[in-house]
């Protein structure tokens, strides 16, 4: 993924520049928190598929909200993870090792979404893997 994938998505409109996006950053990351909350509480109930789920969506939320910072708003999910190495991990702001997670966040939740195949080591390793994107979220948001 490079500057050339980030203007592809851009001329796709996969990626657009939002003019409101810095005031809904708080919101991200409120919702990452919340997505972050939710999939605890089914790993704990057993229910891994959708801690799976929701572990993802707070990842999502997290990059989201990263983006936000910059200015832009996603339309696909390839193009958000684009556009967090883009912006974030070639400025060497963001560990190319969280983007490679939510690469493989994204994988393991269409796998539990779409083929009901799962697992617990998947969805306790999402959950670290969660709550090291919002500590980052929070932490590149303040800049």
């Amino acid at each position: 993924m490079s500057a050339g994938d980030f203007q592809e998505c851009l001329d796709r409109g996969k990626i657009k520049k939002f003019t409101s996006a810095k005031a809904l950053v708080a919101k991200e990351i409120k919702s990452c928190g919340h997505d972050l909350t939710s999939a605890e509480k089914s790993f704990q109930g057993r229910n891994y598929k959708w801690a799976t789920i929701q572990a993802y969506y707070s990842m999502f939320h997290a990059g989201r909200a990263l983006i936000y910072t910059k200015g832009y708003r996603e339309r696909s999910h390839y193009c958000l993870i684009v556009a967090l190495r883009v912006l974030f991990v070639e400025q060497g702001v963001l560990d190319v090792r969280l983007v490679e997670a939510f690469q493989t966040a994204k994988s393991l939740r269409e796998n539990a979404d779409y083929e009901d195949e799962f697992s617990k080591e998947g969805a306790e390793g999402l959950l670290d893997k969660a709550k090291e994107w919002l500590r980052q979220a929070k932490l590149i948001a303040q800049k």
